[in-house]
């Protein structure tokens, strides 16, 4: 598919993003960026109350290294707290842990966590440390909320009640006809959630009396767990990322991902700015637009795919994995997602030069050689080094990372 047969649905993807992280490039206040003291004790305290809540509510053992589950190193799974992870290909899913909440109106809500700003939260809370998180506070992206016996009570929150549409294009499958979010978020509503003690946590609302976010397999309000889809992707030139979408800050890729439709998350700084030296929360990643469609090649990929073929995952490209054990600052690893969008030029498609990309570096080199190119809609402005010089389309896509298993299973 042509370049020019793309700008247009690129445009309706980007629609509503114009954020001051993506039009000024700066993110909180250096008032707001201070980093959260390591071992904060009022964090420390807080995730003891969410744990010891729900060992009540749930009646099992909260997390903690000697209750937690057993995986072999081949399984590679980042996510402590994880309750069971089926690493089957094409239908992988992880068993969370459910916290129960309270919205807005007082109504019961059940949230998973998946990642923690500070470094001794995360281990105690069994989640990825992402300390790039703590540029989330202080800003439009955030939401603060408010606990209380290790209840959280959250300012918004989110209707899973619309029906999820994705009809394909024709005669090609992108920009799709018809693309409906089958959950959206109140505007208060945002995954980046800014407790008391001011550390962030990644949470998401999975249940509500309105329904169950879409990528939930079940939820189990009895025994406190929820199962969740996992999505393919490639990360330094292996393939298996396996990760959760939560909720997206744009509509059309709310729907291709399955996630929630959030558009608050888009006012978390900064995009484009991808390095831990800069006060950006984001970490920028790489979807493509027009890849091989047919999956029978081995070589799928891409939002077109995805749509062609019922859903399937479009296996983005990541940069990093999450490194649990690495307390420092500098840690890069975020959940919040940056989308740099490519698009295989006409060049390429002439010379049959289409295939998988499993890599920022082969990326990089695909770049060079004229193959791939920053698709045309995203905003003008300096390409981000990091992302292959790629210029990033200002859409957040909340993508928690469970595992890169060794190997997987194949369904007979």
């Amino acid at each position: 598919m042509k370049q020019t047969a793309i700008v247009m649905a690129l445009a309706v993807m980007a629609a509503g993003t114009n954020s001051p992280a993506l039009a000024e490039g700066v993110g909180a206040s250096a008032a707001t960026t201070t980093p959260i003291a390591q071992g904060n004790r009022a964090a420390l305290a807080e995730a003891d109350a969410l744990l010891a809540r729900s060992a009540r509510d749930y009646g099992r053992p909260s997390y903690s290294p000697a209750t937690a589950a057993r995986f072999s190193e081949d399984d590679n799974v980042f996510m402590r707290n994880a309750l069971a992870v089926d690493f089957t290909y094409g239908a992988a899913t992880v068993t969370l842990p459910l916290f129960r909440g309270v919205g807005p109106r007082g109504e019961a809500v059940h949230y998973i966590i998946t990642e923690a700003s500070d470094f001794e939260t995360a281990n105690r809370l069994g989640v990825n440390y992402a300390p790039k998180l703590r540029h989330a506070a202080g800003t439009p992206g955030e939401q603060r909320v408010t606990i209380q016996d290790g209840v959280v009570r959250f300012r918004g929150s989110v209707d899973f009640s619309p029906t999820y549409e994705l009809v394909p294009g024709t005669p090609y499958p992108f920009p799709p006809a018809r693309a409906v979010p089958g959950a959206v978020a109140e505007a208060e509503w945002s995954s980046m959630v800014v407790m008391p003690s001011g550390v962030v946590l990644n949470m998401q609302i999975v249940g509500n009396a309105t329904g169950r976010h879409d990528r939930a397999n079940s939820l189990d309000e009895r025994d406190g767990t929820v199962v969740l889809q996992l999505l393919d992707g490639f990360q330094g030139g292996e393939q298996y990322y396996y990760h959760l979408v939560t909720d997206v800050s744009a509509d059309v890729p709310a729907v291709i991902e399955k996630g929630v439709f959030a558009p608050r998350i888009g006012n978390t700084p900064s995009f484009g700015q991808s390095t831990p030296d800069r006060p950006s929360a984001l970490l920028g990643f790489s979807p493509v637009v027009n890849g091989i469609l047919d999956p029978a090649t081995g070589q799928n990929q891409g939002f077109a795919t995805s749509i062609a073929n019922g859903g399937i995952d479009p296996i983005n490209v990541f940069p990093l994995d999450p490194d649990n054990d690495n307390p420092s600052l500098d840690n890069n690893y975020s959940p919040m997602w940056d989308a740099h969008v490519v698009v295989w030029t006409d060049q390429a498609i002439a010379a049959n030069r289409v295939r998988r990309i499993t890599s920022i570096q082969d990326l990089s080199r695909l770049v060079a050689a004229g193959d791939v190119a920053t698709a045309p809609v995203a905003p003008e402005g300096p390409g981000n080094p990091f992302v292959a010089g790629i210029r990033p389309l200002g859409v957040v896509i909340n993508c928690p990372t469970i595992a890169q298993p060794r190997r997987v299973r194949r369904a007979s």
